[in-house]
């Protein structure tokens, strides 16, 4: 359905500035993005406009220039980094010749490329659909053909423009449908690993900042890395465990980027979901890029863009052993930290990021008897999948005990629950068929103390 670049397609790329001169790291980055896409570029014609031209967006000597050169090389596509009107995709395709794909229709090709979820990929699709949606004219020869009926001899009939409109209205439906479903779906697990007070983090950055790379190191993962733009892009949880052993969810999202189309921001809701969500953002940069700083600027604005601005951010400078710096961890004025620097390749910082993650998160563990009442056995399934118990003991009312390790506020939390108590670090008089070991008969202070604490 979407006409994307084929492996190895000849492209001549064009790049304006609009009021101001052509930056090369912008050409070096949309000539990344072509080649991400499967394209071979052949040729690159740059320019300087004050404003779009409304007929072909780069002025008509400027398009003789593009189409010259399309013939010249063979080309067998045109990439503008630029977003497109329909009107202008096609002045351009029939004063050339050549397929003509812009800036949202180039990224758009990369992220169905990348797709590996049901779910991605239903996304992937929605947003081709709607791109697609408002340049249907362009490449029909027979638009205007129309058909009659029994009954309807010579008469107007249906254009194949309505018929296709009508087709993709109605698969634009379907999946939207399927997606809610999904949705739905998501919220429901969402919903149940809440019970698990977790807390969770989320990796973001500009694209190819090596937030993959950390992603691996930090919890022994394999996800895949690559150096090119968007070599992930469904999202990764995994369970990290930090300092003193306090576990939090991790995960890796999708990398963004300069001038990221808008429906796809729209349409890309489960994977910035995890951004969303997260008590805590790693925001992952490239340290040795000359323009780190634009980049955090084009991140923080997405980040507003997607509702997640105001979650608190660890700075995370990452690629030192490129600049053969050591790590090192600044704090903010508050005295929390505010920035680590590392190297995930190298394996250099991981520990300081790890104790900045715990400090950022107030993950402070503490080791208290939990009593959980008669039927509590979902409760204690959800202690366990969170890794947190140390010891149990199952006593004669059919209440359950365990020793459990969590930060404060977590325990705070679990004591909310109806029928639960904090009980000091002490075990209970041990039954003969299960004496508790030794090493859990520390004293703490009073249970109340120690609910109160919570």
């Amino acid at each position: 359905m979407f006409e994307r670049p084929r492996a190895g397609e000849r492209a001549v790329l064009v790049r304006l500035g609009l009021g101001t001169p052509v930056k090369r790291e912008d050409l070096e980055e949309f000539q990344q993005l072509a080649r991400s896409a499967g394209a071979y570029p052949v040729a690159t014609i740059t320019g300087r406009r004050e404003r779009p031209d409304s007929r072909y967006f780069v002025g008509s000597g400027k398009a003789q220039e593009i189409a010259s050169a399309a013939r010249a090389e063979n080309a067998e596509l045109i990439l503008f980094d630029h977003p497109l009107s329909p009107s202008q995709q096609r002045n351009l395709e029939r004063l050339s010749g050549v397929r003509v794909l812009d800036r949202s229709g180039l990224i758009l090709d990369i992220f169905a490329r990348r797709a590996r979820s049901f779910e991605g990929k239903l996304e992937v699709e929605l947003a081709q659909l709607k791109h697609q949606s408002s340049r249907l004219v362009r490449g029909w020869t027979h638009l205007e053909r129309q058909k009659g009926g029994i009954g309807m001899r010579g008469g107007p009939g249906e254009t194949q423009l309505e018929t296709d409109r009508r087709l993709l209205s109605a698969r634009m439906r379907s999946v939207t449908q399927r997606l809610e479903r999904l949705k739905r779906q998501r919220d429901t697990g969402r919903s149940a690993r809440a019970q698990i007070p977790v807390p969770s983090v989320a990796l973001v950055g500009y694209t190819n900042a090596g937030k993959s790379t950390l992603f691996n190191a930090l919890t022994g993962s394999e996800v895949y890395i690559a150096d090119q733009l968007f070599a992930t892009l469904d999202p990764t949880v995994r369970r990290l465990s930090l300092p003193g052993g306090a576990p939090v969810v991790l995960a890796d999202t999708v990398g963004f980027i300069r001038e990221l189309p808008h429906e796809l921001v729209a349409a890309f809701q489960s994977t910035l979901q995890e951004a969303r969500e997260a008590h805590l953002l790693l925001h992952v940069v490239d340290a040795s890029d000359p323009r780190r700083d634009e980049h955090i600027h084009q991140v923080d604005s997405v980040l507003n863009e997607i509702g997640a601005g105001a979650i608190p951010q660890l700075r995370v400078y990452n690629k030192i052993d490129r600049l053969q710096l050591v790590p090192k961890l600044e704090r903010a004025a508050d005295g929390r930290p505010g920035a680590v620097w590392i190297s995930a390749s190298a394996q250099l910082g991981l520990t300081l990021l790890r104790e900045a993650i715990a400090e950022r998160l107030d993950l402070n563990v503490s080791r208290l008897w939990m009593h959980l009442p008669p039927g509590g056995g979902a409760m204690r399934a959800r202690l366990y999948a969170a890794g947190v118990v140390r010891e149990e003991r199952a006593l004669e009312d059919g209440a359950i005990e365990l020793l459990v390790e969590l930060p404060a506020a977590e325990l705070a939390a679990w004591a909310a629950q109806p029928g639960v108590q904090l009980l000091q670090a002490q075990p209970p008089p041990a039954s003969p068929a299960h004496p508790l070991p030794a090493p859990y008969l520390e004293p703490v202070a009073e249970p109340q103390a120690a609910i109160v604490e919570c």
